[in-house]
């Protein structure tokens, strides 16, 4: 029992159910002013009606013939009658059904309330005197209780009301209590589930759109991230473990090689380079996971600024620019001439380099490469970078974000798989996506970035406070 009074189904429905009865309440107050102030007003106006038609009769067929109305009037024994009373100057009985003047009762015509003894009772009464010619005196009275059994019986069907109220309220709670346990039986054994490691376990969901209904599909979709994100981390390990297993077995290998057959100091010094750059390898991967781990977590979004994104691109073209003529590749930028967003230059920087170095990478010789950022009408930044190269077969397209999947087309190259990952994570950190789009031939990298909320670009132009939007080392994919 304390269960369920303690529970949120009954407390539910008690507060529903007070918010009725004060309902009933609010409605039955000016209901009962209304009733006392019709009533009062009534009983006045009858009492002073009767005392006027009374002091026409007297004025008209004198005190005799006000005393013969008042006894026929008696004699007819009407249901309800007023209580009448008249006198002569020393407040000697003449007539009415009354044997006395009520004491200390002036003649003042306003309504007042005595005391009269009826039938060997004293009950209240509604009472009215009125001043006769001749030094008579006229009270009209009216007994105070004739609208009792009304008053009781409103008194009666409010208390109903409140009794039935309060009885459908608590039958109310134990049916809602009932729903809802049902509903959240459900989701216990489903959860309990959880708990014990089953991450296939969802909530049970309904059509209807109530409350739980939303709550259970927000903690679905919860659960299916954090099973994305989990099965990422199994992902993300098994590729640690392979890929520094081979930088770490080759690093192993030579300097075992080194201590065996302790060479010459220009093998030697060979050696070292080659297990330096493996150490580099390998400093490089953790250093790529720090990065997305850093992007990932949203930390980097207080470091968001208002640049100019065709800036930031005609540096990073100038710096891939010797690396394209080198390999016979052009490389050419279109950009608008202020291209306005809010973001982190550094980590635009990271990944617009990243694109022109898969670009660069997979373009054959006396290929093309663009770079764009323009303007669109929306204010919006369009930020691409296209490539005349094989591209991507369509089954893989899907894959190449995945950290350290390397397609086909990218097995003989170097690289460790994290850099179109890299730039997804940072296109995600601006509320944007990366887009793959295939060329034939060709691959264009797309991402479209909000524009400034604040529509403003403040741009540096001395060196001492211009932003470094030099390209830092890329991630090969």
């Amino acid at each position: 029992m304390i269960r369920v009074l303690r529970s949120s189904a009954a407390n539910l429905a008690a507060a529903y159910t007070g918010l009725g009865l004060l309902a009933l309440a609010l409605f039955a107050a000016p209901l009962w002013y209304a009733y006392k102030v019709t009533i009062e007003g009534g009983r006045v106006e009858i009492l002073q009606a009767d005392a006027q038609r009374l002091s026409e009769v007297f004025r008209h067929d004198g005190p005799d013939g006000l005393v013969s109305y008042i006894e026929t009037r008696e004699r007819l024994h009407v249901a309800g009658e007023r209580d009448l009373l008249l006198t002569d100057g020393n407040y000697k009985p003449l007539a009415g059904n009354l044997k006395v003047w009520p004491a200390g009762f002036s003649g003042e015509a306003n309504v007042h309330t005595i005391h009269i003894v009826r039938h060997g009772q004293t009950v209240d009464a509604a009472a009215v005197a009125v001043a006769l010619p001749g030094d008579y005196h006229l009270l009209v009275a009216r007994d105070l209780g004739l609208y009792e059994p009304l008053e009781h019986y409103f008194w009666y069907a409010l208390a109903s009301a409140v009794a039935i109220l309060s009885i459908l309220g608590a039958i109310g709670g134990i049916f809602i209590r009932r729903a809802l346990m049902l509903r959240i039986h459900g989701i216990g054994q489903s959860m309990t589930g959880i708990i014990q490691g089953s991450l296939r376990e969802r909530l049970p969901t309904h059509h209807r759109g109530d409350e739980l209904n939303a709550l259970s599909q927000t903690i679905n979709a919860m659960l299916d991230q954090m099973s994305q994100l989990i099965n990422g981390i199994r992902d993300v390990s098994n590729a640690i473990a392979h890929d520094l297993r081979t930088p770490l077995a080759e690093l192993r290998s030579r300097l075992e090689e080194l201590s065996l057959t302790k060479p010459g100091a220009e093998t030697t010094f060979a050696e070292v380079d080659a297990a330096v750059a493996d150490v580099d390898r390998v400093i490089g991967i953790f250093n790529a996971l720090l990065r997305l781990a850093e992007i990932d977590s949203g930390m980097r979004r207080s470091g968001f600024v208002s640049l100019d994104l065709a800036e930031l691109a005609a540096a990073a073209a100038e710096f891939y620019q010797p690396a394209a003529e080198l390999k016979g590749v052009s490389l050419t930028l279109e950009a608008s001439p202020v291209a306005p967003v809010r973001g982190d230059p550094v980590l635009l920087a990271q990944a617009l380099g990243n694109l022109i170095d898969n670009a660069l990478k997979y373009t054959p010789v006396h290929g093309e490469i663009i770079v764009s950022v323009l303007l669109r009408a929306d204010q919006s930044v369009e930020m691409a970078v296209a490539d005349s190269g094989p591209g991507i077969p369509a089954p893989e397209m899907p894959k190449v974000t995945e950290r350290f999947y390397r397609g086909d087309v990218s097995r003989g190259t170097p690289g460790v798989g994290l850099g179109l990952s890299l730039v997804e994570a940072v296109a995600r950190l601006h509320s944007s996506t990366l887009q793959l789009l295939d060329l034939q031939p060709g691959l264009r990298a797309l991402i479209t970035l909000p524009p400034d909320p604040l529509g403003l670009v403040r741009l540096a132009r001395s060196s001492a406070s211009e932003p470094d939007y030099e390209a830092q080392p890329a991630y090969h994919s």
